[in-house]
């Protein structure tokens, strides 16, 4: 079992830029590929990247491909989302996740979920 706590969120104006971690409890983060999952008002939960457990392998949404980057490190328990040229339309609650299933772009396959964080920007 592993606990996720998420932080870095806030208020930006577009074309800003924020950096999410996700810290992990338990000496068995590293066995869990992760991702970043993200929900706006009134929308449903949406993918947005994940990665495999030892953090060689990545996929993420076409929405933000070329500005986000997922990584993590494992000797701090730690799991990232760089946000990059953020948009308006990126506003949404971010939540980390982890899988004992491999990266998934399904919510579904993932077991643990954070609280999220809130990323508001601003046009």
């Amino acid at each position: 079992q592993v606990q996720l706590v998420e932080s870095g969120g806030g208020l930006v104006q577009a074309g800003g830029s924020l950096r999410l971690s996700c810290a992990g409890s338990g000496r068995t983060f590293s066995s869990y590929a992760t991702g970043w999952f993200r929900q706006a008002p009134g929308k449903e939960r949406e993918f947005v990247a994940t990665i495999s457990s030892s953090g060689g392998s990545t996929y993420y949404a076409d929405s933000v491909k070329g500005r986000f980057t997922i990584s993590r490190d494992n000797a701090k328990n730690t799991l990232y989302l760089q946000m990059n040229s953020l948009k308006p339309e990126d506003t949404a609650v971010f939540y980390c996740a982890a899988s004992t299933r491999g990266p998934q772009t399904m919510g579904a396959m993932y077991a643990y979920w954070g609280r999220g964080t809130q990323v508001t920007v601003s046009s």
